[in-house]
């Protein structure tokens, strides 16, 4: 018997989730419901800490290894900007488009005022958030404003193991670095027992991300059963026209700007890319976590699309770090939004702030769920959009679904990168027999 391709398996979890939590919803707060909501919340958590367990020991073998293999530093430099220029172009058309978008639909607004219905659902905004996202929300708030000093500074962690503990990817990412380009500086003999071990090391962790993701379908079905349960229906219908022009936003970058980016400069067909990336997409759909998604995402890039793994083990670690697409965008059309709710009128100065600051805090935004729902208050407060504390909880209630969407644009952005600077560096891509899913 054939065996089901991975992605329709994930899709079936899906459909199977969304299906149970709707019966479930039926029956109310009954007691053997929440035990059934417990167990489906234990194998989510336990799928993604599988995955977040194998990212630092993956990140560090694949850059190493990919690294040592280059022509030394100018092969590093070559790429490095390469891919840097890429990751700016993609963002700021992100943001740009989440500009043009929101500007355009103007979803806090009914007849060019300020929707008060809206108003008054973020006034009873934190009476609507469950207990378990008001612990969540909270948590997120304690991090600090990122600015570019503190950005600096993670790059260079005093404590690398600390550093790797806490998930802490772009100062692991710069350790990586160094460590391979110096592995090159010296005569390949004597870097040769060095190199073998991290290939070696390199293969195993992608033997086990193999393993993990047989059990992917079963930890995204719990996953899901948990956020469908939970997420009512009445705030969507107040919250819709948001929810919509996001959604419209992201679409248009994954379907329309992105596919053109992969057409014009990488000269590679659309089409074989989502074919290529359909395992990581829904498993970054159904995670909502970027970072959890890496294994799969350098499984996919590497196994479906070809890229080599000296580039791959460069760029998606990178972007998964740095590269924000669909977050830049969503933080842009979510503080418009408020801003248009408020009564605030945001000129072009203004406006181009919001660009600014959602450029820059989208590099600083942790690859796990909702984390930029902190730099959101941030923009807001720097912005004096007046209300956003109450604001925020009212966007938190829907933003697990938005955050799944966004995840995954982000996702397949890194993924572009991680083509178009494979086909520059002459590698043929799309011509592997050999499937990573």
């Amino acid at each position: 018997m054939k065996k089901i391709a991975a992605h329709w398996q994930i899709i079936i979890a899906l459909l199977a989730s969304v299906i149970v939590a709707t019966l479930l919803k039926q029956f109310g707060d009954a007691g053997w419901v929440a035990t059934v909501l417990k167990i489906c919340d234990l194998l989510g958590d336990l799928f993604m800490q599988a995955l977040k367990m194998i990212i630092v020991p993956l990140v560090v073998s694949s850059i190493i290894a990919g690294l040592a293999g280059m022509a030394g530093f100018d092969g590093f430099k070559r790429m490095g900007l390469k891919t840097l220029a890429f990751y700016t172009l993609t963002t700021l058309s992100a943001v740009v488009l989440g500009l043009v978008i929101v500007n355009t639909m103007q979803p806090g607004l009914v007849d060019g005022q300020p929707n008060a219905e809206l108003r008054q659902v973020f006034d009873n905004s934190s009476d609507q958030l469950s207990e378990a996202d008001k612990a969540r929300f909270e948590e997120g708030q304690q991090e600090k404003a990122r600015d570019w000093t503190s950005i600096f500074k993670r790059m260079l962690p005093p404590n690398i193991i600390k550093a790797g503990a806490e998930g802490q990817l772009l100062g692991l990412l710069v350790f990586s670095l160094l460590f391979g380009i110096a592995m090159t500086q010296f005569p390949l003999e004597q870097m040769q027992p060095l190199k073998n071990f991290f290939q070696s090391l390199n293969d195993v962790m992608i033997k086990i991300t193999q393993w993990i993701m047989v059990f992917a379908p079963l930890g995204i079905f719990g996953m899901m059963v948990v956020t469908v349960h939970q997420n009512g229906a009445a705030v969507f219908q107040e919250l819709g026209p948001y929810f919509v022009t996001v959604l419209i936003a992201l679409g248009l970058h994954l379907f329309v700007i992105l596919p053109i980016l992969l057409k014009v400069i990488g000269k590679i067909n659309p089409l074989d890319h989502f074919r290529a990336m359909k395992t990581a997409l829904l498993t970054a759909f159904s995670t909502a976590s970027s970072s959890a998604t890496l294994p799969v995402t350098m499984r996919c890039v590497q196994g479906n699309a070809g890229v080599s793994k000296q580039t791959a083990s460069f760029t998606l670690p990178l972007g998964a770090t740095v590269n924000m697409d669909g977050t830049a965008l969503y933080e842009c059309i979510a503080v418009m939004f408020v801003a248009q709710v408020m009564g605030m009128q945001m000129d072009f100065a203004a406006q181009m702030l919001i660009v600014i600051s959602a450029l820059l805090t989208s590099i600083g935004v942790a690859g796990v769920p909702s984390a930029s729902m902190v730099a959101i208050l941030i923009i807001m407060n720097n912005c004096g959009i007046p209300g956003a504390n109450n604001a925020i909880y009212a966007l938190f209630i829907v933003d697990r679904l938005l955050d799944m969407t966004r995840t995954a644009v982000n996702v397949f952005g890194d993924s572009c990168a991680a083509v178009v600077i494979a086909k520059s560096e002459g590698e043929l891509l799309y011509q592997t027999d050999k499937k990573a899913f």
